[in-house]
């Protein structure tokens, strides 16, 4: 989702964990070099010096998978977006047990959802 990492440097570890485990790659351009980072990268960049950045996004998938008003296809697929808004849902209507009751059952769908993602990468 939208970064809430500001400074790479010195991230959050509380908050996010994990980063400490995400592999890093540093480059430096030159006047004239181009940059490709692949969909779903995180990315962070810093100027030496004055220069021009340019984004420049496309879309690989189907049409139907992208809001048709997303001119900059900045926003995840329209899928994704629902999905991402099923599982707010869900987790809302959690709230309403007791905290352990939460927890086991929230746990309990994260289990469901890594074991149908990643069994199906896995054939």
């Amino acid at each position: 989702d939208k970064s809430e990492i500001i400074d790479i440097d010195n991230p959050d570890i509380a908050k996010y964990p994990n980063f400490i485990n995400v592999p890093r790659y540093e480059c430096q351009l030159q006047p004239g070099d181009i940059l490709f980072i692949p969909a779903l990268w995180f990315h962070n960049m810093t100027s030496l010096d004055f220069g021009i950045a340019v984004n420049v996004f496309w879309r690989h998938l189907n049409d139907s998978f992208y809001d048709k008003k997303d001119v900059y296809s900045n926003k995840d697929p329209v899928i994704a977006t629902r999905a991402s808004q099923i599982l707010d849902r869900a987790l809302k209507t959690l709230d309403e047990l007791p905290e352990e009751y939460r927890d086991f059952y929230a746990r309990k769908m994260v289990t469901k959802i890594q074991t149908k993602c990643y069994s199906k990468h896995l054939v």
